[in-house]
């Protein structure tokens, strides 16, 4: 919209004829019917005697005036200089505001999705701990590891023959192997010993698995959106500022 549409759009919305207000403003109707036309542009002086006859300030006008056009044909008004600079200025703090923001939901939405890859906040492995059974006060941490080969070492000193140091291996598995597996998502070490009844019990690290977390795949789904919302965020700026240079057409 030129300032011809944009004088002759607020008269009408008020009102008036063209008489009418040139007699408001003290104006003649003849140089109000060029400048509507467009035929003629208004000098600083008339400008402000234009928006005192029409009852507004120089912002409410030009805000629905074209940008580019507006640089033509008012560009020798200081009230439209200055203007157009704060809009410029807000335009470049409105778009460095949504750059700072899809900027921050980049920064956000790849490092929650760091996280839950690297397992920051909610681990990615699984550690699996087996104990064979439970040890007694006094028994060695390799009881379970080394019964085979101590009895199979008194049998070749004679201490017992080999019947007896197979009924004794086999009533041992039978009485004392209890099998017991833990997993854990937090590592404990490669051994670690925790009390049983009558004794303890030797875990030893037996493999690893990689398992995502539950809380991991909510940390990459809420990433991948944050990150999406970066760009929406840039092309959201950019509509609006389409939309704004549309309107002032």
């Amino acid at each position: 919209m030129n300032f011809g549409e944009r004088l002759k759009q607020i008269r009408t919305e008020k009102g008036l004829t063209q008489p009418q207000f040139a007699q408001l403003a003290g104006i003649e109707q003849s140089y109000l019917s060029k400048l509507e036309n467009d035929k003629s542009v208004p000098s600083a002086d008339m400008f402000s005697t234009i928006l005192s006859g029409l009852d507004m300030d120089e912002a409410a006008f030009l805000k629905e005036v074209d940008r580019e056009v507006m640089a033509k044909t008012l560009g020798h008004i200081p009230a439209v200089t200055r203007f157009t600079a704060e809009a410029v200025a807000a335009q470049v703090s409105d778009t460095k505001k949504w750059l700072y923001g899809s900027a921050a939901a980049w920064i956000l939405g790849f490092a929650l999705m760091l996280a839950a890859n690297d397992g920051i906040f909610f681990s990615n492995k699984l550690y699996k701990y087996v104990s064979p059974g439970v040890l007694l006060p006094g028994e060695a941490e390799n009881l379970f590891d080394k019964q085979r080969e101590i009895l199979q070492l008194r049998m070749q000193a004679q201490v017992i023959t080999f019947q007896e140091m197979s009924k004794q291996l086999a009533e041992f598995q039978a009485t004392r192997a209890r099998l017991v597996t833990v997993e854990s998502p937090v590592s404990r070490g490669t051994v670690y010993v925790e009390p049983a009844e009558n004794g303890r019990r030797r875990f030893e690290l037996a493999h690893t698995e990689y398992v995502q977390a539950p809380g991991n795949r909510i940390l990459q789904f809420l990433g991948a959106i944050v990150l999406v919302s970066g760009f929406v965020g840039l092309f959201i700026e950019w509509r609006l500022r389409r939309l704004k240079k549309t309107s002032a057409k």
